[in-house]
């Protein structure tokens, strides 16, 4: 088997290192309102940046407001301390927490001397005509910044060819949500697959998916006390969902932007109007609740997620200090209640110091789901 790096944990930078070893550039990212379409048309390799396994994030506190989550403290550690060694950052005010990573990375870099190409890019928290209009011309500028950087301009054709790519991805993907749904897959071994694709090049990583999934559909079912979704706030750690498993939960949907959410439907394009397709979809898709008008599209998506997949219960998980997900709870508890699906809210950290606590908790969950 050729897949085996779809399921390692920990952060590798092997791709990368390799990408620029040939002479090319590879940029990193962190909210998926960053098109990665237009990073591959510029044959710049885009690196989504997690803060997976990091236990100690206390050089990036000195620089991070107290009130930052402790994901975005430790993906500022993780560029500090070398653990991802990149050409620059590309970023979007996806929540004030991201943008912040790159103010205090860009001041880091030029202080430290490391030549970088730091870009943030506006996605309005509106959608309509006019804030398409205005992602599109922030898109446009990062195209032709990007084509610059790396010599190679973005055109048409190239985002085509990209789109095509990661449409390729989105097509795997939703094979993986399919296996998943039929109980062959685990939310853990699925929340590993999904974070690959932040570490792989697009070529490794389609071809390590499709060896995958050719391989799970062959698998039987797994037997679980109870069928969960998991939504809520930026998980990277599949150790978090391997303890909920462990207790007899089988997470067979998600709502996370590092699992379902980083990939969505197939992007349609329009020939006419490439980047103005692009931008359509990446302002359009429902994401995370950071925008003003998509929360009760959210909220049905994933009431419609619990009837197609059996859903039993929803973990809610809230990271401390979350601009996005704070509170949306409130809202989506009464839409639950209505089609009969209870929901356990847990509070975290990037650190996994609450193990023992989740696992009691996640236990006494399934429990009353079954009774």
């Amino acid at each position: 088997m050729s897949y085996e790096k779809l399921l390692e944990t920990n952060i590798s930078g092997e791709s990368a290192k390799a990408w620029k070893a040939s002479g090319k550039k590879a940029v990193g990212y962190v909210c998926c309102h960053v098109p990665t379409e237009i990073l591959i048309a510029a044959d710049v390799m885009p690196v989504r940046l997690r803060a997976t396994n990091c236990v100690d994030s206390s050089d990036a506190e000195a620089w991070m407001s107290s009130f930052s989550c402790s994901f975005a403290k430790s993906v500022l550690q993780y560029l500090m301390n070398g653990t991802y060694d990149l050409d620059g950052l590309v970023q979007s005010d996806g929540c004030m927490m991201a943008t912040r990573i790159l103010d205090n990375w860009s001041h880091i870099a030029k202080k430290n001397g490391k030549a970088q190409f730091i870009h943030q890019i506006g996605a309005p928290r509106i959608t309509n005509e006019i804030s398409i209009g205005y992602y599109k011309a922030e898109l446009q500028t990062l195209a032709d910044k990007l084509g610059a950087f790396s010599g190679k301009a973005v055109t048409d054709e190239g985002l085509k060819s990209a789109a095509a790519k990661t449409n390729e991805v989105r097509g795997l993907i939703a094979q993986l949500f399919t296996l998943r749904k039929e109980a062959k897959v685990s939310g853990t071994e699925a929340l590993r697959i999904m974070l690959a694709n932040c570490d792989l090049t697009i070529d490794e990583y389609i071809a390590a998916l499709g060896e995958f999934i050719a391989d799970a559909k062959g698998r039987g079912p797994i037997k679980a006390r109870a069928r969960l979704m998991m939504i809520g706030s930026a998980l990277d750690n599949p150790e978090y969902i391997r303890v909920i498993e462990d207790k007899g939960g089988l997470v067979v949907a998600d709502a996370l932007c590092f699992g379902a959410r980083s990939f969505g439907e197939k992007l349609v394009i329009d020939d006419k109007d490439v980047l103005g397709s692009i931008a359509d979809y990446y302002l359009t898709r429902n994401t995370c609740p950071r925008a003003l008008d998509n929360r009760p599209a959210i909220h049905k998506e994933i009431v419609d997620t619990c009837k197609a997949y059996d859903i039993q219960g929803i973990i809610y998980e809230k990271m401390q200090n979350c601009e996005c997900w704070g509170g949306e709870s409130y809202y989506l508890e009464p839409d639950l209640k209505a089609i009969g699906v209870p929901m356990l809210q847990v509070e975290r950290e990037e650190q996994m110091a609450n193990a023992g606590q989740l696992a009691i908790r996640a236990e006494a969950f399934v429990e009353m789901i079954e009774k």
